[in-house]
């Protein structure tokens, strides 16, 4: 039996929701990764303001979001964890980079986002798993539009 301890079992979740969009298992993100509902910011991006969503409403924003691009690299690194609450909550900072290729686009066939994620997680029935995400830009790189 495998012995992981929750700081282990904390950055394996996050490193799920960067693996499992990027290969766009939205199934397993459901099951595995996201609470039902996720606090849900991505205003650094210009996406308005954080707000509640149902973990199906971001998987669905990512796959249309993803329509046409046709590979997507997401890549984790420096998490810090702080356990709250007896160890039940977790806060995570992770730094992140975000490669998108899209063979048809004309003025460049890449973009790049680097930048931090908060993270907030949560131990449930079912294990660890993300009730609140943050993202921050810190820059983005190339043909960010994919004209």
């Amino acid at each position: 039996m495998e012995n992981k301890s929750k700081r282990d079992e904390v950055i394996e979740l996050a490193t799920k929701l960067f693996i499992y969009t990027d290969y766009q298992w939205w199934d397993k993100l459901l099951e595995e990764v996201l609470t039902e509902n996720v606090w849900f910011d991505m205003s650094s991006l210009g996406a308005g303001a954080g707000k509640n969503l149902s973990a199906k409403e971001i998987c669905d924003m990512w796959k249309a979001g993803f329509a046409g691009i046709d590979a997507v690299h997401h890549q984790a690194g420096n998490f810090l964890v702080d356990f709250k609450s007896e160890a039940i909550e977790a806060k995570v900072l992770c730094y992140a980079i975000a490669l998108h290729y899209k063979k048809a686009a004309t003025q460049g066939n890449t973009r790049e986002f680097v930048g931090s994620y908060d993270l907030h997680c949560v131990l449930t029935d079912k294990g660890w798993r993300i009730d609140s995400f943050t993202y921050n830009i810190k820059y983005s790189n190339g043909n960010v539009d994919f004209k």
